[in-house]
């Protein structure tokens, strides 16, 4: 868990990181190179979730073995189904890290949304429903990793 005081944004204790697979995390379902060491990091601090309907069906293979729960979900109400992962988590307590049209109602709703503009692109939405946006999963990791450059990035 961090615990950050942002000013004129809002003081945030987070607990959990709720992320898409493909877009996010993965490029034609291969995990972004350096991603595996990242997540690992996070995982001293936080709980780790991916929700993904896995569009390439390699999410279970190229996640295996690290300190991620890993939820697959149906094609039909993804934005739905996502969201009421983060409700049932507690939204409060939530990142959430995505790029697509079915994340927009997660980031809408999490503590921190983070979206992620990449090779896969990132639907306007998605964009327009989170508190930041990278453009690089990486880069999002980072921000989690040095919770100071929130503050940079969204006291008002």
């Amino acid at each position: 868990m961090i615990e950050i005081d942002i000013p004129g944004f809002d003081r945030l204790a987070l607990e959990h990181i709720v992320m898409d697979y493909n877009g996010t995390l993965a490029v034609d379902g291969a995990l972004h190179l350096g991603v595996r060491e990242d997540l690992r990091c996070l995982a001293k601090s936080f709980r780790l979730h991916v929700i993904t309907a896995d569009t390439h069906g390699l999410a279970a293979a190229q996640l295996d073995g690290l300190p991620i729960s890993l939820t697959i979900i149906p094609s039909e109400a993804q934005a739905e189904t996502k969201l009421e992962y983060v409700r049932d988590l507690g939204a409060d307590g939530v990142v959430a890290i995505g790029n697509g049209r079915n994340d927009r109602l997660m980031l809408e709703a999490a503590a921190l949304g983070i979206a992620v503009l990449q090779k896969e692109g990132a639907s306007v939405a998605a964009v327009q429903s989170a508190d930041v946006l990278t453009t690089s999963v990486l880069d999002a990791i980072d921000l989690l990793k040095h919770p100071q450059r929130l503050i940079a990035t969204l006291r008002s």
